[in-house]
């Protein structure tokens, strides 16, 4: 396994996962491709899962199906239309997405003001992709699926906290093949008490290029970053805060 110099980086993995293969949720963005590489490092097969569910562009998921291809590993691309549910600025073009304030951000979940989350929210997401992803966790023998949350530096999702990714891994036990038969399914969250500053720390001790990568919610058709929405603003002070220079293209 490979180490890294922050004593505050610490891992989710099983103690002896060398036979054992991993789903990854990978969107193309800085935190997904964090844990694509921290899966690499630690599984003996994984299969990286992305999603076409009517988001603003595609330019992450051109990111994603390359880095994957660089990282050799399987990749699935799945259709989804979360578009025609709406209810979020990164499906409904109608909303507009708000500029990012890195003073107001919540540094942990105990301080989620429900009140204030933003509407870049999407509602149900991660239990529809992690849905997803437990299926193809079932189909390729995985017994563990990664995804790259955190209750710290973000956006204030509900559906990053702790208590959520416990509340599924639960499920998933109760309602597969794989976890009535005694294959238990885990759910890894590597990045869940990480700063962003500390998952691009980690990410660079795996060798990610995070000048692929694309966080932006507004990114343009040819994957540059706006600069200004909650992302972008986690982003760049991510890299400041990591005393690394920040690869991003900006628009």
């Amino acid at each position: 396994m490979t180490n890294t110099t922050n004593a505050n980086i610490s891992s989710t993995a099983h103690t002896n996962p060398a036979n054992q293969n991993a789903v990854v949720l990978l969107s193309g963005g800085l935190d997904s491709v964090t844990c694509l590489y921290w899966a690499k490092d630690r599984y003996a097969k994984v299969t990286a899962v992305s999603f076409n569910y009517g988001q603003r562009h595609n330019s992450e998921l051109v990111a994603a199906k390359t880095i994957a291809q660089q990282a050799g590993v399987d990749h699935k691309i799945i259709d989804i239309d979360l578009a025609q549910l709406g209810g979020s600025s990164l499906t409904d073009h109608e909303m507009t997405v708000p500029d990012g304030d890195a003073d107001k951000f919540p540094t942990h979940t105990d301080n989620i003001d429900n009140s204030a989350i933003p509407n870049t929210y999407v509602p149900a997401r991660n239990t529809i992709f992690l849905s997803y992803a437990l299926a193809v966790a079932e189909v390729t023998d995985s017994n563990h699926i990664v995804i790259g949350v955190s209750s710290v530096d973000y956006s204030g999702y509900p559906d990053c906290r702790p208590e959520y990714i416990h509340a599924f891994e639960v499920m998933a036990n109760l309602a597969t093949k794989a976890g009535v038969t005694g294959h238990k399914l885990h759910i890894q969250t590597p990045l869940q008490t990480l700063s962003k500053a500390q998952t691009i720390q980690l990410g660079h001790s795996l060798g990610v290029d995070y000048s692929q990568t694309i966080s932006c919610y507004k990114a343009d058709s040819d994957g540059r970053a706006c600069g200004v929405c909650d992302s972008c603003t986690l982003r760049k002070r991510g890299f400041q805060d990591a005393g690394l220079t920040d690869p991003t293209r900006y628009a």
